[in-house]
């Protein structure tokens, strides 16, 4: 690759970072807006039935066609499984009971989750001192959030595991996609049409059976189901596979270094929830611990 194409590369991923980080962020609070007249099943397929109608717009307009791959079909069905599908439900449902602030906190975790699974599941890196350091006290920050504000004593256990299943799966999935996706080379508007899709698909009959809490739909929830759906599902989608196929899985899971801080503005300015000295605490040790478990941090240690 030419110094021109690298230039360019990396400017392009750098602005597709931070868009996606920030659309990401602002998706618990559309998720929050959207509650109010979807069940969590519901948000999870509108988001992907949204997020593939307008990812099918792109693909038309640039006359790109979807690969008849039923192999590469079943790995992006998994795919959908881990990004869209089972965490699309899960944060849904938590958020039901827990704040938008607090799920945007949690969702901090993903990058160690991805760590995890590459060590334990993949076993594509060795463990290290930083990596173990790293993983350990990115859970004590959620100790922090959670215990040291009595989170666990004011909402259920199961909104707590939901949010912990939700980020596993994100993080299962950037290793997933770097092992059996990336290596296929092919454009990101096709991979993220058919996850999605495939996605909408598998929510379609859940859908049916329970998809809706109330008929009766405000302008502001319905606006937030539409971002949700067209931005935070479809379009940033494509920059997720470019920011994995440039950057490569590590450094493009650090993207939910950034969704925290955005989660944590947009709830507290304009859903007006309550923001406790434990929780931005605990956020940025979550935040430091990731940072460290990845080595982009270096922990001195004494000889």
């Amino acid at each position: 690759m030419s110094k021109a194409n690298e230039v360019s590369g990396s400017k392009g991923w750098i602005t597709s970072y931070l868009a996606l980080g920030i659309v990401w962020g602002a998706s618990f609070l559309f998720i929050e807006k959207s509650l109010t007249f979807l069940t969590p099943v519901g948000v999870a397929f509108f988001r992907c039935a949204l997020g593939a109608l307008a990812l099918w717009v792109v693909l038309l307009r640039r006359k790109m066609r979807i690969n008849r791959d039923y192999l590469l079909f079943l790995q992006l069905w998994v795919m959908g499984l881990l990004l869209n599908v089972f965490p699309g439900i899960l944060f849904a449902y938590a958020q039901e009971q827990v704040s938008s602030i607090l799920a945007g906190i949690m969702n901090a975790l993903t990058p160690i989750m991805s760590i995890l699974m590459i060590m334990i599941v993949f076993r594509s890196e060795r463990l290290s001192f930083e990596k173990v350091f790293g993983i350990i006290l990115g859970f004590f920050g959620v100790v922090i959030v959670l215990v040291v504000g009595q989170t666990i004593g004011q909402t259920s256990a199961t909104a707590i595991i939901a949010l912990l299943l939700a980020v596993l799966c994100y993080g299962a999935s950037y290793p997933f996609s770097s092992k059996y996706i990336i290596p296929r080379k092919l454009s990101p508007e096709i991979l993220a049409t058919t996850q999605v899709s495939l996605s909408a698909l598998t929510l379609f009959p859940f859908f049916l059976l329970n998809g809706f809490h109330s008929y009766e739909i405000s302008l502001e929830a319905l606006l937030s189901i539409l971002a949700l759906g067209v931005l935070g599902t479809g379009i940033a989608y494509i920059w997720n596979f470019r920011n994995v196929e440039l950057a490569g899985p590590s450094l493009a899971s650090t993207v939910t270094y950034i969704t925290p801080l955005v989660a944590v503005i947009l709830g507290f300015l304009l859903l007006g929830e309550p923001l406790t000295w434990n929780e931005p605490l605990g956020g940025l040790i979550v935040l430091i611990g990731s940072a460290i478990a990845q080595g982009r941090v270096r922990v001195v240690r004494r000889r």
